[in-house]
């Protein structure tokens, strides 16, 4: 068969992980092959609960308007489902209580809003809605062992039923095409190397980042209608806290540091740890919550991109996608979007009319997609101190774009023009180069810096 993935009938495609990733690509997937399976490591919940293949599936997680606005173009009323099963939003910079760079945010008018409700819940309701397709099938508590075919096509996967030992004989599934979604600490390196093949060059950028999150019973008696509270960290100040509503009364609080200080796990330290943030305004919110849960605390943050879209001696039939291919630190939010609006890239590649769909060219789509994140994100953490890594060296344009963009920072919080587009940027529903544009560059280069509150603004702006 030709190196081609869409103008030829693709028989059988074979996704690796049911992650959110996953799931979507097998959604896209179906529009083309006449049947995929999904395979699975994890037994996943019949409802919305936490699994152990997302271990960072008890902390916070946002959907961001750019993931919004995929999933409702992949899934239909996607959202409104959500929303149906009383997932929260909240506004920004409307509901939140903002400190960053040593200013608060003014409360205006909502320029987008995040979707805050517990992840299991999200990844379910994926779940339901692609596993509903009858040429989708779901195979669980099965290892991906490795790959058949050789250096230039990927046919298929050698599986293993998980727990059976590394000496329980393997069985092989023939695929046409096979997509890597397993996840940042997939074996993808391994399974090429297994059939001659090269495994692309890892980048990596790691701050040490460390977090904790905890459920709290949503206080009563506020003094104010923010439903959210957001410390942000930066080089000279380096806690970060975040609060956000659950739905169901409850509330989500994270609290981060970097690598040597990271947030305690033991009872009623977690607290007092928020004390180290620059101001008590979530540490008085924390003393009138209470706990209902654990402590749970999270470790892996680093950014590790992996570069398939460079030349080397990689298959046919063989594609990587969201966290397989690009994973960013957590903290973020950025993760499930990206899983999302890769899998539209997917869709628009592999029905390109002006393009054949080769591998290499829905690869480099699929690596597109993922490009503005890992901007955001390891352009954030390379200034954190401590960060390690091939990406932390800073490239030729770094020191100006790095100085334009801290202008913007600066005036976002004051300025509702210049803090909609940087919003924009940050949530995946605007290119960076959007922050260029030339009302935004007036007020960046040549505009003050807006006036902001002096303190927590409790209250909306008038």
């Amino acid at each position: 068969m030709a190196d081609d993935l869409g103008h030829r009938a693709t028989r059988h495609a074979v996704v690796i992980g049911g992650s959110l990733a996953g799931l979507l690509a097998a959604r896209v997937l179906a529009e083309h092959a006449e049947r995929v399976t999904v395979v699975e490591r994890d037994r996943l919940p019949e409802g919305p609960e936490p699994r152990a293949g997302v271990p960072q599936g008890r902390h916070l997680h946002v959907l961001i308007e750019g993931g919004q606005r995929a999933l409702d173009e992949l899934l239909p009323g996607f959202t409104d489902e959500l929303t149906a099963l009383g997932a929260p939003t909240v506004g920004a910079p409307a509901d939140m209580i903002q400190w960053q760079n040593g200013r608060w945010f003014r409360r205006t008018t909502a320029t987008t809003r995040h979707y805050t409700g517990p992840r299991p819940q999200l990844e379910w309701l994926v779940r339901q809605r692609v596993l509903a397709d009858p040429r989708i099938e779901l195979i669980e508590n099965t290892e991906t062992v490795g790959l058949t075919g050789d250096s230039s096509r990927v046919r298929g996967v050698r599986l293993r039923e998980r727990g059976a030992g590394s000496g329980k004989e393997t069985r092989t599934l023939t695929a046409d095409l096979v997509v890597d979604a397993s996840g940042r600490s997939t074996k993808a390196a391994d399974w090429l190397a297994g059939i001659g093949a090269e495994a692309p060059h890892e980048e990596t950028l790691d701050t040490g980042l460390a977090y904790g999150t905890r459920v709290y019973r949503t206080p009563g008696g506020a003094d104010t209608d923010a439903t959210g509270y957001y410390i942000v960290p930066n080089p000279a100040q380096v806690y970060s806290g975040v609060v956000l509503p659950l739905g169901d009364g409850h509330h989500l609080v994270t609290l981060s540091g970097l690598r040597g200080d990271e947030p305690p796990t033991e009872e009623g330290a977690f607290e007092e740890y928020a004390k180290r943030l620059p101001h008590p305004v979530i540490s008085d919110w924390l003393a009138r919550a209470e706990p209902v849960s654990p402590v749970y605390g999270f470790r892996k943050t680093a950014n590790i991109r992996r570069r398939y879209d460079r030349p080397g001696r990689r298959p046919a039939g063989f594609l990587a996608t969201g966290d397989a291919l690009c994973a960013f630190n957590p903290i973020y939010g950025q993760g499930m979007a990206v899983a999302a609006l890769s899998a539209v890239a997917l869709r628009r590649a592999l029905a390109d009319p002006k393009r054949t769909p080769t591998t290499r060219a829905v690869q480099r789509a699929l690596f597109d997609a993922s490009r503005q994140a890992w901007d955001i994100s390891a352009g954030a953490d390379k200034k954190m101190p401590g960060a390690t890594g091939d990406a932390a060296r800073p490239g030729p344009l770094d020191h100006i774009v790095g100085w334009y963009l801290g202008r913007v920072v600066e005036r976002s919080a004051g300025d509702p023009v210049v803090g909609a587009s940087f919003r924009a940027a940050i949530t995946l529903t605007a290119p960076l180069t959007s922050l260029f544009a030339p009302s935004v560059a007036r007020a960046v280069l040549f505009g003050p810096v807006g006036e902001t509150p002096p303190g927590p603004p409790l209250r909306r702006d008038a």
